[in-house]
């Protein structure tokens, strides 16, 4: 079995608002909404959704959507792999047996790219499956059961690279098509640009 979660808990700093409630321009989705929405159109049946610094806009971003739950993570000052570990610990038992994991910086990730990549890692159970445009990664990320020890002893101030950096040669890059999966929304500007360019 494998467990879906998004990431959606860090301050926004830069953005000035909390991101998952931007929204799409053309659909009215809010970013967190149509992140959920791609992984449940791709086959997924839950996801669990780590808020943080804005626990109640979170919420609100998801308000509606069946089979999705929130989980406040306190602790998300500590960085990304804090919540990608506040997580696992929600959702992890004896027959999960990988972890799929996205950002709410990703609205526009196509399920069909998703469906490949659940696919990939059926068929090839590599430790890391990840999508790659070129040499550049993005998400989500399928982490195989066997790098769970990994992400919960990782350094916090290295994050999830010291446990892609552990796995390296047994990676599985998705080549895919889909510059959703390479989405990084921090600040005005590039939400801007993200409505002019690729908004749908």
């Amino acid at each position: 079995m494998m467990r879906a979660i998004l990431l959606a808990a860090g301050a926004s700093a830069r953005m000035g608002q909390p991101k998952a409630g931007l929204r799409l321009p053309s659909s009215g989705l809010t970013f967190a909404a149509a992140a959920v929405e791609a992984l449940r159109a791709s086959g997924v049946d839950a996801v669990t959704v780590v808020a943080g610094a804005h626990p109640e806009a979170v919420s609100a971003a998801v308000t509606g959507l069946p089979n999705v739950r929130v989980v406040v993570h306190d602790g998300w000052a500590a960085g990304q792999l804090s919540s990608l570990r506040a997580g696992l610990a929600a959702v992890d038992g004896d027959d999960v047996e990988a972890l799929l994991v996205t950002l709410v910086d990703c609205p526009l990730v196509q399920p069909a790219t998703v469906r490949l990549l659940i696919e990939t890692w059926q068929r090839t159970r590599a430790p890391i499956v990840r999508p790659a445009i070129g040499v550049r990664h993005g998400h989500p990320v399928i982490f195989d059961r066997v790098t769970f020890d990994d992400l919960r002893a990782a350094p916090l101030d290295v994050g999830a690279k010291a446990v892609i950096a552990r796995w390296r040669d047994a990676i599985v890059n998705v080549a895919v098509d889909d510059a959703g999966v390479l989405a990084d929304i921090d600040t005005p500007e590039d939400y801007e640009a993200f409505v002019r360019e690729r908004g749908r």
